[in-house]
């Protein structure tokens, strides 16, 4: 039995998690939790022991110094809870840590011991793959989950994904065998801009973030860092025709594809962001693919050393269990 000391008595709370490595394209994922962990001045009140689940030959340990003492950081997961107030105050348990190297099904294990000490009622688990979609269109989110009810409730796919999946499949899976409502929300990276940061991507889970739980998240410098990133980003293409063609390709091909979807939808979705924002006044190795392969990194030389953007498989967003967007979790 986990006993947690400290804690207060949590109001409805929500468990969101983020996992660096395979499910972290651009390392969207663990930025958004981190995100709302810094702004929301978050305090850590548990860390699993990374003696049971890490390989520190792949996530290795690191030193610093601290007064003149030396002390290690071992790679771990840690969680912490902010309270979000307002009318309708809750409590967030933010899960933030790295995907770990074995015994996954204890590790998901004992995060489920936390919901459950927690009386935590919906957990949110944050990821994010490389897909075929231009970096100057709005970011694609998927939305996920293996139960029904929610699905129809919290106007959510349910997930049909079969293929390799990673600790956010594995994790969604879990909580759905323990009975516990689970969501997966999944951003799809540029294949070709895999580098983190992404803070477009990260503010895109944000957003669909705020959507599903109806709350309102303080954004900070975000919304310019994507901008800024997005001119980044169209300038490097502009320096290579090829590039700059096959970015128009994808453009053309997410355009027709969404264009019956102008949609009531999509509009009342952010005109309802833009009433909470003004009510509430002012106030973070390879990567999992649209077809759960591993994605490569941005402009890789081609044999004449000039930058070639890979073809990656026809994107196709699904999956709560394999988390991404049709590849992943």
């Amino acid at each position: 039995m986990i006993e947690l000391e400290g804690v207060p008595e949590l109001i409805d709370p929500v468990m969101v998690a983020a996992f660096e490595g395979w499910n972290d394209a651009g390392d969207a994922a663990s930025t958004a939790v981190a995100h709302l962990e810094r702004e929301w001045k978050g305090e850590v009140f548990a860390a699993l022991d990374a003696e049971d689940y890490y390989d520190f030959q792949v996530n290795r340990p690191t030193v610093f110094m601290d007064g003149g003492v030396r002390k290690i950081t071992w790679p771990t997961t840690r969680l912490s809870v902010v309270r979000v107030g307002g009318d309708k105050p809750r409590d967030l348990v933010l899960v933030r840590g790295i995907e770990p190297s074995m015994r996954w099904r204890s590790f998901c294990n004992e995060l489920l011991g936390f919901a459950h000490e927690l009386g935590v009622e919906l957990v949110v688990i944050l990821g994010a793959l490389l897909g075929d979609t231009p970096h100057t269109r709005p970011v694609p989110i998927s939305g996920t989950t293996s139960d029904t009810d929610l699905a129809r409730r919290m106007d959510l796919e349910e997930t049909k994904y079969e293929g390799p999946t990673g600790i956010v499949g594995i994790l969604q899976e879990a909580c759905t065998h323990a009975g516990v409502p689970a969501v997966s929300l999944w951003a799809a990276v540029p294949h070709y801009v895999s580098q983190p940061p992404n803070p477009k991507a990260t503010l895109a889970l944000l957003n669909r973030l705020e959507d599903l739980l109806d709350l309102r998240i303080p954004l900070g410098e975000l919304p310019e860092d994507a901008r800024a990133w997005q001119v980044g980003v169209d300038q490097l293409a502009a320096e290579d025709s090829e590039v700059a063609e096959y970015v128009q390709t994808l453009e053309e091909a997410r355009d027709t594809a969404e264009l019956p979807e102008a949609s009531g939808e999509a509009i009342a979705r952010e005109f309802e962001r833009y009433l909470r924002r003004r009510d509430g006044g002012p106030s973070s190795g390879g990567h999992a693919t649209a077809d759960g392969g591993d994605g490569g990194s941005y402009l890789r030389d081609s044999p004449g050393g000039r930058p070639r953007p890979p073809r990656p498989p026809k994107a196709e967003p699904d999956d709560g269990d394999a988390g991404n967007d049709s590849s992943e979790e």
